[in-house]
């Protein structure tokens, strides 16, 4: 993913719109096939010609813990809360290409619950960390390290839950939802429901899970979520689209790295 994951200015499209309406046990799940809403243009990166998202709302769990990271510069991705004061995303989200630099945390906004504009709850930054050998000027560079944990100004009061990391390194063929703020729905948090961990990679100080969830642009900081029951944990946060399988990281690997004895 392009660094920042920025919003340009898109000229007007007319779409198409396919509704199929079905009772689900998922909560919160509105099913609005974006598939034909892109009939006259060239399949994203990351999606390709099939595109398996459809739109959740974000007023209930587990939607309801995913954030969309806004900064001051324009641009935004995704995160995941995972404590009252705590929210995981990528670091390459908080680089500024203009200036070369990670952004300042004061130029950081946490919203959730967000959806066309309006909004559950904001939330400043108070200080983040990254990893320790993240490069933004070459974030592929150390993909291992393209992670950043987010200490909030204020703790998110209780009425949203914080999901759970799962502490079980995953394997292939685990199925999992990955939920984002794409850059083509920005304004709408849309997910792939039913999507699978392809490879796992062993790399320093981290695991790099392959998965062939549908996402695009703005997904950067994203969880990828796996359900046991009615309980949904964050295994990863992603990372990547390519036009073979996109790119998360395993949370756990760095979901309790604090400030404390870091630069942050």
């Amino acid at each position: 993913m392009t660094t920042g994951d920025a919003e340009p200015r898109l000229p007007h499209r007319s779409f198409r719109l396919r509704f199929l309406v079905a009772l689900l046990s998922i909560p919160g799940l509105i099913l609005v096939s974006l598939a034909d809403c892109r009939a006259e243009s060239p399949p994203l990166l990351g999606i390709g010609a099939a595109d398996h998202r459809v739109r959740v709302m974000p007023t209930g769990p587990p939607w309801d813990a995913v954030a969309k990271v806004q900064t001051n510069i324009g641009s935004h991705c995704t995160g995941v809360l995972v404590a009252p004061g705590i929210v995981l995303t990528a670091a390459h989200c908080l680089y500024n290409e203009r200036t070369r630099a990670l952004l300042q945390p004061v130029s950081l906004h946490v919203l959730l619950g967000f959806e066309s504009g309006d909004y559950r709850w904001h939330a400043l930054v108070r200080r983040y960390v990254t990893g320790s050998e993240f490069d933004g000027a070459q974030p592929g560079r150390h993909r291992e390290a393209d992670w950043a944990r987010l200490e909030l100004a204020s703790p998110i009061p209780p009425a949203i839950a914080p999901l759970a990391v799962s502490r079980e390194p995953p394997e292939p063929g685990l199925t999992v939802a990955l939920a984002g703020y794409n850059r083509d729905q920005r304004l709408l948090l849309i997910a792939d429901l039913a999507c699978r961990i392809t490879a796992v990679v062993a790399l320093p100080e981290a695991r790099q899970l392959a998965h062939n969830c549908s996402a695009t642009f703005g997904t950067s900081g994203g969880p990828v979520l796996a359900q046991s029951g009615s309980l949904w944990q964050v295994v990863g946060i992603n990372i990547g689209a390519s036009a073979a399988d996109n790119v998360a990281l395993w949370a756990a690997a760095f979901a309790n790295v604090s400030c404390a004895g870091r630069a942050c």
